[in-house]
C-alpha cells in the first residue's frame, strides 16, 4: 500500500551517500507507515506502509536506504507497538528518536492521518522539537521489568483472591465460618484448600465450599508464583547492580524500580538533574510577577518516586544521618514534606551515580 509519491532512482542509476533522509514511522499492531524527508530540506519523499514483522522491518529500511543515508529515525510508541522496530534500526546503526503524539493544533489544522502523523515524526526529529533517546529493552534490565510486571499482576490477583475468600466465608455456613474465625489468612487458606464439597447436604453449602476451595487453591499457586518470581527479580538485580543494595534503606524491589526507569541504556540521561526529572523529584518553577517559588513535580515515572519516598521512609526512621539532616532543616523553619522531597531528591542523586559506575563502558 503506497501513497503517490517521489520514486527512488532506478536500478543502476548511482545513489548520492551523502543525501541523508530521515524516518518517520506511525505505529500499529499490524503495519507500520513510514514517511521519508530529506534531512537538508525537509522535502517529502516517499511514504509507504511495511508488516510489523522482521520482513517488513528489513523491507522498511532498505527502501529508505534507497534514497539516501539514514542516520535517524523518529518512531511513534517506542514503548509499545514500535518498540520491536526501534531494536531492529538500532541494531542496523540508526539513531532512533521517541516521537510524542503530534501537536493537537496542527492536528486540527492538517486532520488525522497515519501518513500525516508519520511526517510530524520525521519532523519533529529535523526541528529538533524530538530528542529523546527510547530505552533499548534488550538486556537486563529489561528482564526485571517483565519480572517485576508478572510479579505485581501476581500481587494484584491475589490479593482480590483474598479478599473474595473472606466474603464468601462472612456470608457462608456459620458452622464453617466459626471454624476460621480467629484464623490468620494463611490458616483460612489452607483449611479452605482442602474443604470437601460432598460433606454437606445444602446445595448453596455445597457450592459455598467449592468456591472457597477453589479460591484457596488459586491464592496457593499465586504464592508460589510470587515467590519464584522475587527469586529471579532478587538473582537479576545482584547480578546488575549489586552495589545499589549496599545504600541505605535500598532492597531488590526499590532497586528493580529505579534501573527499569533508567533502562538498559541509562547513558541516555545526561545528568543527575535529568534522572531525578525522570524520577519526579526535581522541583518545578512556578513564579509569577514578584512571586519566585516553586512546585512538587507532578511528572515523571511514578512508581521510581514511590520507590525514593520509601527508602527515605526507611532512611527516616533508622538512619542517622538523615535523622540529624531532619533536625538540622526542622530549626530551619522547613516543614516535614519539604524534608522528605529535599531527602528523595539526594537520594536520587546516589542512586544515578551508582547507575552511571554500573553501565560506564568497560575500558581496556
Amino acid at each position: 500500500m503506497t501513497t503517490s509519491m517521489p520514486q527512488p532512482p532506478h536500478a543502476g542509476q548511482q545513489v548520492n551517500d551523502e543525501r541523508e533522509v530521515v524516518i518517520g514511522v506511525d505505529t500499529h499492531k499490524d503495519v507500520h507507515v513510514a514517511v521519508l524527508l530529506n534531512r537538508r530540506t525537509g522535502a517529502l519523499l516517499g511514504s509507504k506502509t511495511f508488516r510489523t514483522n522482521p520482513d517488513g522491518y528489513h523491507q522498511l529500511l532498505s527502501w529508505a536506504r534507497e534514497f539516501g543515508a539514514v542516520p535517524t529515525a523518529g518512531i511513534e510508541g517506542t514503548g509499545s507497538w514500535g518498540a520491536a522496530l526501534a531494536r531492529f534500526l538500532r541494531s542496523q546503526g540508526v539513531a532512533v528518536i521517541e516521537v510524542n503524539r503530534p501537536d493537537r493544533s496542527d492536528r486540527r489544522r492538517r486532520g488525522k492521518t497515519d501518513t500525516v502523523d508519520a511526517e510530524a515524526a520525521a519532523r519533529a526529529v529535523i526541528s529538533g522539537r524530538a530528542s529523546v533517546i527510547p530505552k533499548s529493552g534488550d538486556g537486563a534490565v529489561e528482564t526485571m521489568r517483565l519480572y517485576k510486571l508478572a510479579k505485581d499482576s501476581a500481587v494484584k490477583s491475589r490479593t482480590q483472591a483474598v479478599n473474595q475468600l473472606k466474603g464468601v466465608i462472612v456470608n457462608g455456613d456459620p458452622t464453617l465460618r466459626e471454624r476460621l474465625t480467629g484464623l490468620t489468612t494463611h490458616a483460612q487458606v489452607q483449611l479452605c484448600a482442602e474443604l470437601d464439597p460432598s460433606d454437606v447436604d445444602g446445595v448453596a453449602d455445597a457450592a459455598s465450599r467449592r468456591t472457597l476451595r477453589l479460591l484457596a487453591q488459586r491464592i496457593q499457586y499465586l504464592t508460589r508464583e510470587i515467590k519464584e518470581l522475587e527469586k529471579l527479580l532478587t538473582t537479576a538485580v545482584e547480578q546488575t547492580a549489586p552495589a545499589m543494595l549496599d545504600l541505605f534503606g535500598v532492597g531488590h524491589d526499590s532497586a528493580a524500580i529505579l534501573l527499569v526507569a533508567a533502562g538498559d541504556n541509562p547513558d541516555r540521561i545526561t545528568s543527575e538533574a535529568s534522572f531525578a526529572a525522570l524520577c519526579g523529584v526535581s522541583p518545578v518553577e512556578h513564579s509569577s510577577g514578584k512571586i519566585k517559588r516553586r512546585r512538587l513535580n507532578r511528572g515523571g515515572d511514578r512508581q521510581a518516586n514511590a520507590a525514593l519516598f520509601r527508602i527515605a521512609l526507611t532512611r527516616l526512621r533508622a538512619d542517622v544521618r538523615t535523622r540529624d539532616y531532619v533536625q538540622r532543616r526542622t530549626s530551619e523553619g522547613r516543614t516535614k514534606r519539604e524534608i522528605i522531597r529535599c531527602i528523595k531528591r539526594y537520594i536520587a542523586r546516589e542512586i544515578f551515580k551508582i547507575i552511571q559506575l554500573t553501565f560506564a563502558p568497560a575500558t581496556t
